[in-house]
Parts: structure tokens; sequence; C-alpha cells
């Protein structure tokens, strides 16, 4: 059996979020494709999830082998717990959104999520497999514009730097250019996210 971990990062509600309509018909298929499997859902807006304080970061550098009653390492524990990943975030201002990097301060822990060792940094989250689900309002699939998309390129950047080189990305492009086919740009993405969750 498998544990994944459903991330969400989107400020909308269920019904508007164009992000959430695809990654939740990926989560829908995922669970008819793998009745065993456990899936945790984590919403960081419900969660509230903030920017690292100084005392948070003081909890984080007393880092010791025993530290399972520390509040500030529970998300990196429950990431380096978890065997999928399915994250679900628009491009915002060219990069994630704010809430979202925040989330990656708290898991990209050191001796929890990756360590050091005299040849460099070396991730612990190997044997792992992620999808990363996303929408833009432009089209960042070539030339500059995929240059400066910052995103999907920072999440697939810093989950391999903790182990997680199996990265797979769902993009529903284009979605605020004017005479695009909305509906159907999501719905090409949908169908791309229900094949992927069968055999991911």
């Amino acid at each position: 059996m498998s544990k994944v971990l459903y991330i969400k990062a989107n400020a909308k509600p269920e019904g508007l979020s164009r992000t959430y309509k695809i990654a939740d018909e990926f989560i829908e298929s995922y669970k008819k494709n793998h009745p065993s499997d456990e899936v945790i859902t984590l919403d960081l807006y419900k969660e509230g999830i903030d920017s690292l304080s100084v005392e948070d970061l003081q909890k984080l550098r007393a880092n010791t082998e025993d530290n399972s009653d520390n509040p500030v390492m529970k998300y990196a524990y429950q990431f380096l717990e978890a065997d999928k990943y399915v994250l679900a975030e628009p491009l915002w201002n060219l990069g994630v959104p704010a809430i979202l990097k925040a989330y990656i301060d708290y898991i990209c822990v050191a001796n929890v999520t990756f360590k050091y060792t005299a040849e460099g940094p070396v991730g612990l989250c190997k044997d792992k497999k992620a999808v990363n689900i996303t929408s833009r309002g432009g089209d960042y699939t070539s030339g500059f514009m995929a240059e400066i998309e910052m995103g999907d390129k920072y999440l697939k950047t810093i989950l391999g730097f903790m182990g997680v080189t199996d990265y797979t990305t769902i993009a529903a492009n284009q979605l605020d250019v004017i005479g695009q086919d909305i509906d159907g740009i999501v719905g090409k993405a949908i169908e791309e996210a229900k094949n992927l969750a069968k055999e991911f």
C-alpha cells in the first residue's frame, strides 16, 4: 500500500479553481485505480501555513534524532513518510504561490528530507514520485516564455534536491488568453491527468 500526499496551494475555492478541477479528477481516478492506497489531502490555505519565524528556525536548527514532538517538524516528517506526491497550484507572477514556498521551507530540513555529506547534499526522499498539476494564464511551453517560467521549474529542482527525481508535469496553458477554448484546454488536461493516475 502506498501513501499519497495531495498538496493543494490555491487561494480559490474548489468550484472556482481550474487547477483543482484537474487535480481533483487526478485524485478520483487514482483512487479508483489504486483502492488500497491512502490519500492524504493537505490544503495549505486551510492549514494556515505561514512564513517561518525566528522561533521556528531555531526549532529546525535544533533538529535532533528524537524530535517527533517538535510541531515545526510535522510537515517534514509527513512529507518523508509519503510515497507519492501530487502538487496542485497555479502559476503566479512566474512562480509558485508564496504559501507553497513557505511550505517548502518547512519540509526541506537537513537530516530529515536531505542531508549534508562530504560530497555535498544528498536527498533522503529517494524512490518516490511526484506529479505537479498547474494552470497558467499564458503559453509557457517554449521559447522565451518557457525560460521565464519559474514555478514548475522550481518545484522540480527542489524536489530533486530532496531525492524525488521521478517527476511529471501536467500543465493547462493559455487559460487567460482571449479567444482560447478554455473548457477544451482544461478538458484535455483532465484526460491527461486521468490517464497518468492509472499508472502513477
